[in-house]
């Protein structure tokens, strides 16, 4: 276990949502005059809601991405508060939509500072080119991850798909750094 405690947070849910039925952008536009629609510049209409406060694009496909959520519940939430809101609005919508959380990213500080050319030396999947980016890019597979580490012992993690894997994965990396002796307190 690590010698001092990660501090962990959640700063974004990327989910995706289906109607499975096609939606009238036009329509929606017409009912909610707070909706974004300009289809000459993006295929999307963007629709935010104050609670929970998140912006999801709305496509004529009837499928969403809502973004800005803090937790996969909150995702879950906006995406369902969308369609009740669609639906008070006059907007037929059949069914309740699938949702799936398709990325997660966090903000994460180990409490210490970090050997980033150690790092990208003995860990594998790192890389590090300090002229291009100050911090070093490491993929690890189990859980799948994607981390951006940086000297300061800040951290972004994203990629995964559950809260839980986040927590897992910063403990894996946080462990592994203090025992190859890459952390300084």
């Amino acid at each position: 276990m690590p010698k001092t405690k990660s501090i962990i947070s959640i700063e974004n849910v990327v989910a995706t949502g289906n109607l499975n039925q096609t939606v009238d952008l036009n329509q929606i536009v017409t009912n909610f005059p707070h909706a974004e629609y300009n289809p000459d510049r993006f295929p999307g209409l963007v629709f935010r809601v104050k609670e929970p406060k998140t912006s999801t694009l709305i496509f004529r496909t009837g499928k969403m991405v809502c973004t800005g959520s803090r937790s996969e519940e909150m995702a879950a939430l906006a995406i369902k508060t969308v369609v009740k809101k669609l639906r008070a609005g006059g907007i037929k919508v059949k069914g309740e939509p699938s949702v799936e959380v398709q990325n997660i990213v966090a903000s994460v500080d180990l409490g210490g500072t970090i050997h980033l050319e150690e790092v990208a030396r003995q860990l594998p999947r790192a890389m590090y080119e300090p002229e291009q980016f100050p911090g070093v890019i490491l993929r690890v597979s189990d859980p799948r991850a994607v981390f951006l580490v940086f000297a300061s012992g800040k951290l972004v993690c994203t990629g995964a798909k559950k809260e839980k894997e986040i927590f897992v994965a910063v403990n894996k990396l946080h462990t592994d750094l203090e025992a190859r002796g890459l952390m300084i307190y």
